[in-house]
């Protein structure tokens, strides 16, 4: 293979439509717009959702739910999960997400640590927020739990 013989893949590089060039190219006249009306004007048609002026559907349908601009996601784990991690491990933000332990979350707000399950382990856990039954299942395995910003 030489640089002069690439070409790009059938089909993948396509001529312009040429508007308004006769009869013979099958757009010439109206410029494949038909006859007349709002579609075939300069600067015609309707904005997106628009239905005539009948109510359209997104305003038909009732509105369901809150989104709170103030509130904050946390990239979750469980106390269970920590279970597979040599005794000593120092379990933070950056560890849960480099080996997997957890589904990263977009604009986050830190790693929390919930208590579902049990640990055998003792480690050191540096997260944002804990449940109450997190921090006392990391201390009664004999690790440690620390708050961090």
């Amino acid at each position: 293979m030489r640089i002069d013989t690439i070409s790009p893949a059938e089909g993948a590089r396509t001529s312009e439509k040429r508007l308004g060039r006769g009869i013979g190219s099958g757009l010439g006249k109206t410029s494949g717009k038909g006859h007349k009306g709002q579609w075939a004007r300069s600067g015609g048609g309707v904005r997106p959702g628009f239905e005539g002026g009948q109510m359209p559907l997104a305003r038909r349908i009732p509105k369901r739910g809150f989104h709170n601009k103030w509130g904050k996601a946390y990239v979750i784990v469980n106390v269970c999960v920590l279970n597979a991690l040599p005794a000593g491990t120092v379990v933070d933000y950056g560890f849960v997400l480099s080996n997997g332990l957890a589904k990263d979350v977009k604009h986050n707000a830190g790693l929390k640590v919930l208590g579902k399950g049990e640990l055998k382990v003792a480690l050191t856990v540096k997260a944002a927020k804990f449940s109450e039954t997190a921090k006392s299942a990391i201390e009664a395995a004999g690790g440690t739990a620390e708050v961090i910003e």
